[in-house]
């Protein structure tokens, strides 16, 4: 007899609801995870702080006002860390709550203190004064996580130079920032500090950032932040950050030296796998800390599964909480679905971008004919009354059969409007099924239509032009 049937590895997105999933199969369930980590990396240092700080920045400066209101309007003159920082606790603090209370009405226990494998079915969990207790399951599913990628060049002070973590313990926003790296997350937070009148810099090794997402939505960003005063340096690379006092000079590899009063670095994730004694398990993992798993997010040890972002890409809250319900389902020798291979992607910045399905240059580097229909916020009606005259939504539609290929949405709004394109497409519908239906007025919504008869009419007229 083992102590549980299914013993979760950490309680992040992937593991809450692998929790969950098995103990509504009614399984014997226990979580582990540290006190002061509850929720995991998106709860306590990831994804809900870093977007209700987004919250803080984009209601304090008034930035979506400022159509009305004119540029100099601001809702606080004079915003503090503490500000930020006020906001950000409160809804931790709920968020923590409520993990708490879905695990308690569900049975899952929670072992609270540090995972490390003793052997392929168990697991010694040490607590914060150090006591030791093994646990066994039958079933061990693990979502450990990530945590910054630290290059050892760099000597982190988590003051003046600091990792994505270390962004939410400045003690007063910076008047100047180095970000390193134009990923996801440099960018949401280059975005921010912006926004709250830092002069920023982002340093980029490739030739673009974002390079995963359709050109002229990105172009459309970077435009936008270079008018919040972003300055980009992209083909460059940090070689060095010297000290001084509480400002640091980035030296760039081509000799170029930019002075800050913070450098964030934000090179990736490392993948908590080294810190679990997975040799125990007889498993291995990658240079980034990452675990292979095969499609029912199996380990080379069948009863150990591992999902989230200890497992890689696309490391996405939304696709690991997906990711530890279809984990579960195996485990506990339940009949489920696959994960669909439509998943829409959110980037947090200001403004947001959000998309799902394919761009532009994948269907043109592999010869798939397309055509595009455009919407632009200033033209809707709820585009004028919300201030908002740069935002767009881009549909791309396969002219032979009409399927909807793509949708890309940047501005207000973006990570809820790109769900409907994620509705239509999933269900096969296409471009027809958005010019005939009817949205509510005045909607962001109604960029759907918009762009649907931009795209039909572009295709009706090659037609009639063919024919």
């Amino acid at each position: 007899m083992y102590d549980f049937d299914v013993l979760v590895l950490g309680s992040g997105p992937g593991g809450q609801k692998a929790a969950i999933a098995a103990a509504k199969l009614d399984r014997r369930v226990a979580v582990i995870e540290k006190r002061n980590m509850i929720g995991g990396v998106c709860i306590n240092t990831g994804t809900i702080p870093s977007k209700t700080l987004r919250e803080a920045v984009m209601y304090l400066t008034g930035l979506n006002q400022r159509e009305m209101y004119g540029q100099s309007y601001r809702v606080k003159e004079d915003i503090t860390v503490g500000d930020l920082a006020a906001r950000t606790t409160h809804v931790i603090g709920r968020e923590i709550e409520v993990i708490r209370s879905q695990l308690a009405r569900n049975r899952v226990r929670l072992l609270q203190g540090t995972g490390t494998f003793v052997d392929p079915h168990t697991i010694a969990v040490q607590d914060e004064q150090g006591r030791e207790s093994h646990i066994t399951a039958e079933k061990i599913i693990i979502a450990a996580g990530t945590r910054p990628a630290r290059p050892d060049s760099v000597e982190f002070d988590d003051v003046t130079i600091i990792d994505s973590d270390g962004i939410l313990n400045l003690d007063k926003v910076p008047g100047s920032m180095v970000v390193v790296g134009a990923g996801v997350i440099g960018i949401e937070y280059a975005s921010m500090f912006a926004a709250l009148g830092t002069k920023v810099t982002v340093v980029e090794r490739r030739e673009r950032m974002l390079d995963f997402c359709d050109l002229e939505i990105v172009e459309a960003l970077k435009y936008h932040l270079r008018d919040l005063s972003v300055s980009f340096r992209f083909r460059e690379s940090v070689a060095a950050v010297e000290r001084h006092g509480r400002a640091a000079v980035a030296v760039l590899a081509s000799g170029k030296r930019i002075a800050a009063d913070t450098v964030m670095y934000s090179a990736g994730r490392q993948g908590a796998a080294d810190l679990i004694g997975l040799d125990k398990a007889g498993l291995s993992y990658d240079a980034r800390g990452r675990i292979s798993v095969d499609a029912h997010f199996r380990t080379e040890v069948p009863h150990i599964y591992a999902v989230g972002d200890i497992i890689g890409f696309p490391a996405l809250a939304s696709t690991s909480m997906e990711q530890g319900r279809l984990a579960a389902h195996h485990a506990c020798d339940e009949p489920v679905r696959g994960m669909q291979e439509l998943q829409p992607i959110g980037i947090y910045t200001i403004p947001e971008i959000s998309f799902v399905g394919r761009t532009e240059d994948d269907l043109t580097d592999n010869s798939i004919p397309f055509e595009v229909g455009i919407s632009r916020y200033r033209e809707l009606a709820r585009g004028q009354i919300i201030g908002d005259s740069y935002g767009m939504l881009k549909l791309i539609v396969s002219p032979e059969d009409r399927r909807i290929l793509g949708v890309h949405v940047f501005g207000t709004g973006a990570t809820e409007l790109v769900h409907i394109g994620q509705t239509v497409m999933g269900c096969g519908g296409t471009v027809d099924y958005l010019v005939d239906a009817v949205f509510n007025y005045p909607t962001l919504a109604e960029s759907y239509k918009v762009a649907a008869l931009d795209a039909m009419n572009k295709m009706r007229t090659v037609s009639r032009l063919s024919a």
